[in-house]
């Protein structure tokens, strides 16, 4: 049966709080590289460095591994394989915002699945909810897609280095997106509920805890995880429609962005609880549907599923 639970401390310990390698000085060289090296370039350098991060970086390898190990049954010879290309695809998806960083955006492009739903929400009066995942780079979507009819307001963590932070805030900015700092005092909360109340968009990652104070427990892939239920619960005191939106790398300079309709409840006969699990399952459901088509663009690089 699936709960609504606390958070506890070995649940704390679980839990990856990610943030851009590399450093202030490391990133602030790679832009300076991106802007005068052909992008197949780097990405032949990072198939070499592949190897040796995966070494170095135990932890986040061995969670790769059993994920496809447990959760897609593979082989442990595949399940290597498929780890090493999770993490190069990774390394590109990397590559490719600070490509944007350094003022390469137009050498990309980004197709997009069921944008009609999407449309049609942002034309009415009413705001909406849209929630991702650390699937492909969901990022990447707010550098290249804007909204001209309603700002979307989107929810961070304030882990990043200051040029992650600036040219985000930048280039999202000139997109009609704000960004909006989780705080400890929870009073981004407020920030939140104006943004629906005048018929904005409020957008977020629902996969990680990231000190949330509950959660709801739930059957994932072949386990069991912890699901954040925060912004669920406040799409249902709207009354506000969500969306799950996906944002894959298909090819070196394509991505493609994937919208699915999450299930709502009009129903007055269940609890609020209900109507917020009712909206986890749908949006884990459509997770499992996009990883089952791109196994390999799983990003969560700590073990992620209960013992």
């Amino acid at each position: 049966t699936d709960i609504i639970m606390e958070q506890t401390d070995k649940d704390k310990q679980r839990q990856w709080q990610g943030h851009t390698g590399g450093g202030s000085f490391g990133q602030k060289a790679l832009v300076i590289m991106l802007r005068i090296v052909p992008l197949r370039v780097i990405y032949g350098l990072l198939a070499l460095v592949v190897p040796f991060y995966m070494l170095f970086a135990h932890k986040g390898y061995k969670a790769i591994y059993h994920y496809f190990r447990r959760h897609f049954g593979l082989s442990p010879i595949k399940a290597f394989g498929k780890t090493y290309k999770n993490h190069f695809i990774f390394g590109q998806v990397v590559i490719d915002r600070f490509a944007i960083f350094a003022g390469r955006k137009d050498d990309y492009r980004i197709e997009v699945e069921n944008y009609d739903i999407f449309d049609a929400l942002n034309r009415s009066a009413k705001g909406f909810v849209t929630v991702s995942a650390h699937i492909g780079n969901y990022e990447i979507s707010g550098y290249m897609l804007q909204s001209d009819t309603k700002r979307l307001n989107a929810l961070v963590y304030s882990s990043e280095t200051e040029i992650v932070t600036e040219n985000r805030t930048k280039l999202m900015g000139g997109n009609n997106i704000r960004l909006i700092p989780v705080r400890d005092d929870m009073s981004h909360i407020f920030e939140v509920s104006t943004a629906l109340q005048n018929g904005d968009i409020i957008s977020s990652v629902v996969d990680r805890i990231n000190g949330s104070g509950k959660s709801l427990e739930c059957h994932f892939l072949n386990g069991v995880a912890d699901f954040p239920i925060g912004l669920f619960a406040l799409a249902t005191s709207f009354d506000a429609e969500v969306l799950a939106v996906f944002t894959l790398k298909v090819a070196a300079n394509k991505y493609k962005t994937i919208i699915r309709r999450i299930d709502t409840v009009t129903e007055t006969v269940l609890s609020k609880r209900q109507k917020i699990e009712k909206m986890t399952h749908s949006y884990i459901s459509h997770i499992e549907n996009i990883l089952h088509q791109y196994p390999e663009q799983w990003f969560n690089f700590y073990e992620f599923w209960k013992q």
